[in-house]
């Protein structure tokens, strides 16, 4: 009974709408410039390079490392305190000149993308596509660094540093440092790299076919719900914003509310469910929990770590447990990352409209 309600109140729904506002569909109309494609197309080929970049670097840092271990050996009982002074002194510079190159490079990658974002490219599609892309790969290029500068430091210390996982045992450092393995880790479904991942046994292709028919059926879905639904009630919203008639305004917030739920759910189940799945199944990614339970999360805290879990296994790797482990309070910590995460949401959701507001981060 209840189903049928709800099914007859969305149809009267429907038919009011096409009533009033006629079929505002429209496949040819677009408002995108030549000049958002271009820019587009350039930013999507060129800011990978900056993994390739990232790759360059560890691979001149593992040659250092493996040259200090060969010195070591070969002239640990030959050199005197003044030239292991030396040594020492010229390995720790080669170690910040890598952090630092990591580091110019990461940046340079994020700057620039968000650059011509925000300067070059109108259409919020389009840049909120690319502005995404080049966060995903700074996001990788950043672990990329973090992780293997680990596996050195384990390689260098075996007895200061902790036990590594027994899965890098196939891979161990430096053999991972490899174009083969960078680009697995540029297409696979993480944002934290490994030199290993488990792996699924073969490729299901009817799996693979259902989940991007999946995808494109919801990107349909959104695509007309925002065109027909979304986009009169925001057009009539604004004679009721600009008058400060408040009963409008809250009647139009609860309509918008409506819609804006639908497409977040429909493009959460078609990213996190579809598509991931999707891209795991081709890599042969066995690590399949892109998202918990979050619609029985009963506070914030288990919502934000829950609902996106690459995002949250990067920030608990790369900035929460890094920050607990050189003496920062817990809840500190917690408001650090949050913060950090912040940031880069501001920036995937402010730079393609050119409206930055810092809401995100209240």
């Amino acid at each position: 009974m209840l189903t049928s309600l709800t099914v007859v109140s969305n149809l009267r729904l429907m038919i009011e709408n096409f009533r009033k506002y006629g079929v505002l569909i429209c496949i040819r109309c677009h408002d995108y410039r030549r000049q958002d494609v271009v820019y587009g197309s350039i930013l999507y080929f060129l800011v990978p390079c900056h993994l390739f970049v990232a790759y360059v670097i560890e691979l001149v840092a593992a040659q250092q490392a493996k040259g200090a271990i060969a010195r070591t050996k070969k002239k640990d009982n030959d050199m005197d305190s003044t030239q292991r002074y030396r040594e020492l002194r010229a390995f720790r510079t080669a170690w910040y000149l890598v952090a630092f190159a990591h580091g110019i490079n990461a940046t340079l990658n994020l700057a620039i993308a968000t650059y011509v974002v925000y300067y070059h490219i109108h259409h919020p599609g389009i840049g909120t596509l690319c502005e995404l892309h080049a966060i995903i790969v700074w996001l990788k290029t950043c672990s990329y660094a973090f992780t293997n500068r680990d596996l050195r430091h384990a390689l260098l210390y075996p007895h200061a540093s902790a036990p590594l996982p027994e899965l890098y045992n196939s891979c161990p450092y430096p053999k991972n440092i490899t174009l083969r393995n960078l680009t697995y880790f540029w297409w696979a479904p993480t944002l934290v790299y490994q030199p290993v991942y488990p792996r699924t046994d073969r490729i299901r292709w009817t799996f693979v076919f259902k989940r991007f028919a999946e995808v494109i059926g919801l990107s349909i879905v959104i695509w007309v719900a925002s065109a027909q639904y979304a986009a009169p009630l925001l057009q009539n919203s604004v004679g009721g914003i600009s008058s400060l008639d408040l009963p409008s305004i809250l009647e139009r917030l609860m309509k918008l509310s409506t819609i804006s739920l639908f497409c977040w759910l429909a493009g959460f189940f078609a990213l996190f469910q579809s598509f991931l799945n999707a891209l795991s199944e081709v890599m042969r990614f066995a690590d399949r929990e892109f998202y918990g339970d979050w619609w029985n999360t009963t506070g914030v805290r288990g919502y934000w770590s829950s609902w996106n879990k690459p995002v949250f296994h990067f920030m608990k790797r790369h900035i929460y447990s890094p920050l607990v482990g050189r003496g920062v309070p817990p809840v500190v910590a917690q408001i650090m990352t949050f913060l950090f995460s912040g940031v880069l949401h501001e920036l995937l959701v402010g730079v393609p409209t050119h409206n930055i507001l810092g809401m995100l981060l209240v």
